[in-house]
């Protein structure tokens, strides 16, 4: 199969290298190591608007094999990140957009990470699909692209023909994760051991504080979000809390949703969470008595939503972000 890398740049050069060094290796490093035969299921190139090096911050140039016009068929195209100066990207690669049209309209596989995610979205690609970007960036997107289904709680993103990574590292995950659909599993196994990365994740939640909206002007809400933020550890009604503010519960509900574009009762959720997460980094208290400390007096339901907001359980959380234990090996 043919992969083409494209060259936009600006953003960081981790995102081109990487992805490259990945498909390059499939099929290949694995067998060089163990001193077998080897036989790369990829044919990789890079390519620019132009075919002229692209210099990228840090004053890293990549020079790509070809340009834009030069390339008459590819299997998969691959977007990485851009930067978060998009309308300078735009400018600048305008004739980007117009090869992805061209190529999802002859049903090439078409992946984008992080801010690459817009190139995309800005094709029209992604419209009534599911897609994921860096989770800092799910609300300017979610403005932007409106016909889009986002999904910034997940790493990978898989509709039709179009795939989407999260941040810029989780190129790696969207990579092993394209292998594997390409050339199988052992495959990617394989390639993932020999280049030390660990199997794709799904979620990448964990890695973010949820994201608690405030930038609005309703000032009665703006309140009863701090009162949350004060109380959220307590057993808080919403019926309460709508009284603190002098609404009523159906009102407040409504205005609440209408100016932070989710219910109380989620935000409640939300503000729980991250501090179950934080104490899980940073504590050696049980499971069960944080579950208690940060509000919650069921641990089943408490296991259920961190799960649903991180994709791990809380377990599972602390093994891979805590502070290891006095007795805990190094």
């Amino acid at each position: 199969m043919h992969i083409t890398i494209l060259v936009p740049g600006f953003g960081l050069p981790s995102p081109v290298v990487g992805p490259y060094e990945v498909f390059s290796s499939a099929g290949v490093l694995w067998n060089q190591l163990r001193g077998e035969k080897s036989e790369a299921p990829f044919e990789v190139i890079t390519a620019s608007v132009d075919g002229r090096p692209v210099r990228f911050a840090g004053g890293i140039t990549v020079t790509p094999d070809k340009a834009l016009g030069a390339i008459r068929k590819t299997d998969l195209v691959f977007v990485p990140t851009i930067g978060l100066e998009l309308q300078k990207v735009l400018a600048r690669n305008q004739a980007m957009l117009g090869f992805l049209r061209r190529q999802a309209a002859r049903d090439t596989l078409i992946a984008g990470v992080c801010t690459g995610v817009s190139l995309l979205a800005e094709a029209g690609l992604l419209d009534g699909r599911e897609a994921t970007t860096h989770w800092a960036l799910a609300d300017e997107y979610r403005q932007r692209y409106p016909a889009v289904r986002w999904k910034p709680e997940r790493f990978i993103t898989a509709s039709d023909n179009f795939y989407c990574g999260g941040g810029v590292y989780a190129a790696l995950d969207l990579c092993l994760f394209l292998v594997e659909r390409l050339a199988g599993y052992q495959v990617a196994k394989q390639t993932g051991s020999a280049l030390l990365i660990d199997p794709p994740r799904t979620w990448q939640s964990s890695f973010s504080a949820p994201l608690l909206n405030q930038q609005h002007q309703d000032d009665k809400i703006r309140r009863a979000q701090d009162y949350l933020q004060e109380n959220f550890t307590s057993g808080i009604g919403m019926d309460g809390v709508a009284q603190k503010v002098g609404m009523s519960t159906r009102n407040f509900t409504r205005r609440f949703r209408q100016a932070t574009g989710e219910t109380p009762l989620n935000y409640l959720h939300k503000l729980r969470i991250n501090c179950a997460k934080q104490l899980l980094e940073t504590d050696f208290k049980s499971v069960q008595e944080i579950c208690y400390q940060v509000g919650y007096e069921d641990v089943p339901f408490f296991r259920q939503v961190f799960r649903r907001s991180t994709g791990l359980s809380p377990t599972d959380y602390r093994q891979r972000f805590g502070r290891r234990g006095p007795g805990d090996p190094a």
